[in-house]
């Protein structure tokens, strides 16, 4: 099912780097920009993640929560925070329960070959924890920015 703006997110409760857990609830009153990615540590990802810790302190001035979901276990998780200076939160979904409920967890075809796999895609969420904007099938250049301009922009 499609993410539509105005609707209430998907309620989540996901382990995450640092020991900590990340729910929906907890920042619930700040806005939050939620990137769901395929894998740590690969080159699209890398460049994704670099480009929204660059924009942190302008995402903390809009009062904006970044956090990064992707099924890799917590564990890679925290090495590629590390390895990359990361400093936003990354949550674990290794069940793909929250990935699912979010739909982007789809059929992915490289090179003739089908395989399940995470969609890039970026969701804005509002104070009140409806959803603000979508981004699906996110291209890395230039995102970072776009969403920042749209979190800016909500209030």
């Amino acid at each position: 099912m499609p993410l539509t703006p105005g609707t209430m997110a998907p309620s989540f409760s996901l382990p995450a780097t640092d020991g900590q857990v990340v729910t929906l609830k907890q920042m619930r009153g700040r806005k939050i920009v939620l990137y769901l990615y395929p894998k740590d540590d690969t080159s699209g990802c890398t460049l994704e993640a670099q480009n929204f810790q660059a924009l942190r302190q302008d995402f903390a001035a809009a009062d904006t929560e970044i956090v990064g979901v992707s099924p890799d276990p917590v564990k890679s998780h925290d090495k590629f925070r590390a390895k990359y200076d990361l400093t936003f939160p990354l949550a674990s979904d290794e069940a793909k329960t929250m990935l699912e409920a979010y739909g982007v967890w789809v059929e992915k075809s490289m090179y003739g070959r089908k395989y399940m796999g995470v969609e890039r895609t970026t969701v804005l969420i509002d104070r009140e924890g409806r959803i603000a904007r979508v981004w699906p099938k996110v291209k890395v250049p230039g995102h970072a920015e776009e969403v920042l301009e749209a979190a800016r922009a909500l209030d």
